[in-house]
């Protein structure tokens, strides 16, 4: 599939993008979805003035919950149509239409208290998600700052295999669905701290600091 084609399936996706992460609790991907969005923003520890960096926004599901917090928040997105509807419903909301593993706009290269990711970077190969993570820690962190990486994700590879026997129906295999050891493993091996933590039967949190 290409760029452009990617592009307008999440264009048309955009549609229906709410009622689909919003499943029942059991419905692989989305199975916790709400209880995995509301422990990032727990992790985060969000005051006022804080300032975050939303990547693969989608229509602002995750943003809402920092904004509700006082915080200013600025997402990128290479779906018009996502961030299209994510200003609709929340304007203040700094918006910039970007492709993650592309050149970033100009506005996007400062620092930021924290960086959260939920449910994009399944999206990418292992080589891609770690240098997307390298980059974020080197050009888009303050000091002290954390990223948050909330996805499909299980403990081990042995698990995560036992998944997509279980989920076979549902399974993308043209997903890159994460195992938190492997994950540990190539972020140890760029300088990147990494800690998991399992949320629900398919998704969990990783925590990343320099």
């Amino acid at each position: 599939m290409t760029q452009t084609d990617s592009r307008q399936v999440f264009d048309n996706w955009a549609k229906t993008y709410d009622p689909a992460a919003n499943s029942s609790e059991n419905d692989f991907p989305f199975a916790g979805y709400d209880r995995v969005l509301a422990e990032v923003v727990r992790l985060s520890q969000v005051k006022p003035g804080m300032r975050v960096l939303d990547l693969g926004i989608g229509t602002g599901n995750l943003a809402a919950r920092f904004l509700a917090g006082g915080c200013e928040v600025w997402g990128c997105d290479f779906s018009a149509e996502m961030l299209a509807k994510a200003r609709a419903q929340w304007p203040q909301l700094h918006l910039l239409q970007a492709d993650l593993l592309g050149k970033w706009p100009v506005e996007l290269r400062q620092p930021f208290d924290c960086v959260v990711a939920a449910y994009v970077l399944h999206h990418f190969d292992l080589p891609a998600k770690i240098n997307l993570l390298q980059r974020i820690a080197d050009q888009s962190l303050l000091r002290g700052g954390h990223i948050f990486v909330a996805d499909v994700a299980f403990p081990t590879e042995a698990i995560r295999a036992a998944a997509s026997k279980r989920w076979s129906e549902s399974w993308d295999s043209d997903e890159y669905y994460m195992a938190a050891d492997e994950i540990i493993r190539a972020c140890e091996q760029v300088g990147l701290k990494t800690r998991y933590r399992q949320v629900s039967s398919c998704a969990g949190i990783f925590i990343i600091t320099r």
